[in-house]
């Protein structure tokens, strides 16, 4: 779930554009979640099911992340919301600013891929979790076009942050953020619980 523009500081970057395509995805993903038959919210509730809940778009959550690839990966066991953990390899770490100034705060996200897939999966938690957002954390997807160890930098744009399945059903057991991906910070972007 990425957009694939650029970082919000670069001189092509149209804010007008991007709020379009992020109000389209919201819109598209408010669908899928009403009428889908694979849709997290249950049957017998979709009829009342109006749309999620998101903060404001805000460009200044949408920031460029170096990108330090691991060249051995490091399996961790995600604990999981219902069932066994499951197992995914530590492929990246995401190094990022938010803020301006001196108010600028240095943070890292660990990225993760199951075997066999290519994207990358980046669950996390902020100081919104369990208040202004789902209790067990959020996700961010994105996908890697060639080999990662050629990717230097990667748009996060927290705008896309979402709530797993779980949120809406019992029936999806989701994974875990483990501890080293919960972040220190207000993260008020995305989607609400």
């Amino acid at each position: 779930m990425t957009d694939g523009a650029n970082n919000a500081e670069s001189d092509d970057f149209d804010p007008e554009e991007w709020r379009e395509q992020l109000q389209s995805h919201r819109q598209q993903k408010d669908d899928f979640f009403a009428e889908h038959r694979q849709s997290p919210i249950p049957p017998e509730d979709r009829d009342d099911f109006d749309g999620l809940d998101y903060f404001d778009p805000d460009p200044d959550y949408r920031v460029t992340a170096s990108v330090e690839a691991h060249d051995q990966p490091e399996p961790v066991e995600m604990e999981v919301s219902a069932g066994a953990p499951q197992r995914y390899l530590r492929v990246a770490t995401l190094h990022f600013e938010l803020g301006e100034g001196d108010d600028a705060e240095s943070l890292e996200l660990s990225a993760y891929q199951q075997e066999g897939q290519d994207g990358l999966f980046v669950p996390f938690r902020d100081k919104t979790t369990g208040q202004q957002t789902h209790q067990d954390g959020r996700y961010m997807e994105f996908e890697i076009e060639g080999d990662l160890s050629d990717t230097d930098e990667l748009p996060l744009d927290f705008n896309l942050a979402y709530s797993p399945f779980c949120a809406y059903s019992e029936t999806f057991a989701c994974p875990l953020p483990p501890e080293e991906n919960w972040l220190e910070v207000e993260i008020r972007a995305g989607e609400k619980a």
